[in-house]
């Protein structure tokens, strides 16, 4: 199968990247990837895939990013029965994923190879994990593009939800109330601050009002921090210890926990939860998140086309 092209360029001049388009890219080697499974070895075996990280929710209206990315992350969606229960077949699927993948970026000046593959992703289901591809570009115009491969069929902005569970364990551990502030490399606080960002953007419809009273205020300062060239070691680590003290990333487990607690889910012990629940995300939060981010995606369209136009 052929694989379709996006509406528009990836890349800006000034090499910022279009996030409209890229997610669109994702979404054409998913639907391309399965068809070659299918055409090639006879696999039934439908995906969906879109960026991994938040960096959309604070680009500009055309989807064009901020700043300059040079770490690409998507999430695959595979099914967690079937053929790919066989090594043999996954090693097929990770073969066809890598070549459809680098086809998609040679039109925007990549050469892609990949690197390795299976790598297990820390606080993700025990018995199936996700598990990661790496394929570096030789132009270096980025680092890495980086598939995660998530079990259970389920739509992109399904699964960008669930993993919020998993990024939450995640940034506990040098988030913890009880202990001192352990990180001290600023490029990695860094991270760690974007990430709180992302999570309370993803999750804001679903937050509780005194939640929100208490963490808007900061979460807005911190974003313009951001937006201004956040760079001083002293500015980044007053940035790690006011989100330290203010416990946020407690306020975004509770979120969570509200709303997967009637479904007898631990959040906090996500690693434990049977196969089939992978990518779960209950129906009520699906209702309170997914239209913002697809709203987001409408409105890059939008502002694309009546510039085209």
């Amino acid at each position: 199968m052929e694989l379709p092209p996006t509406t528009g360029p990836v890349f800006t001049e000034d090499q910022h990247t279009n996030l409209y388009h890229l997610n669109e890219l994702y979404g054409n080697v998913a639907e391309t990837v399965s068809a070659v499974m299918q055409s090639r070895y006879g696999m039934d075996i439908p995906i969906s895939s879109g960026i991994w990280g938040g960096t959309y929710l604070i680009a500009e209206p055309n989807g064009k990013s901020k700043r300059r990315i040079w770490r690409y992350y998507c999430i695959v969606n595979l099914p967690s029965s079937g053929p790919l229960e066989e090594h043999e077949n996954l090693e097929k699927l990770v073969g066809v994923y890598s070549t459809t993948l680098r086809h998609a970026f040679l039109p925007e000046g990549l050469d892609l190879k990949l690197k390795m593959w299976g790598g297990r992703l820390p606080y993700t289901n025990k018995i199936k994990p996700n598990i990661t591809m790496h394929m570096e570009d030789s132009t270096e115009t980025v680092r890495w593009v980086r598939p995660i491969f998530v079990w259970n069929t389920a739509t992109w902005e399904q699964s960008i939800i669930y993993d919020t569970l998993r990024l939450v364990k995640e940034l506990k551990q040098n988030l913890h109330r009880d202990r001192e502030p352990p990180l001290k490399d600023p490029q990695q606080i860094k991270y760690l601050l974007q990430d709180i960002i992302i999570l309370y953007k993803t999750l804001e419809q679903a937050h509780d009002p005194d939640f929100i009273e208490h963490a808007e205020g900061i979460i807005k300062d911190m974003t313009q921090a951001f937006l201004r060239g956040l760079s001083e070691e002293d500015e980044i680590l007053d940035w790690y210890h006011k989100v330290h003290q203010y416990l946020l990333i407690y306020g975004y487990e509770q979120t969570l926990e509200m709303h997967y607690q009637p479904y007898r889910l631990d959040v906090r012990a996500m690693e434990q939860w049977p196969v089939e629940k992978i990518n779960f995300v209950p129906d009520e939060l699906q209702a309170k998140l997914i239209p913002p981010i697809q709203d987001i995606f409408a409105t890059f369209r939008q502002n694309l086309n009546n510039h085209s136009g």
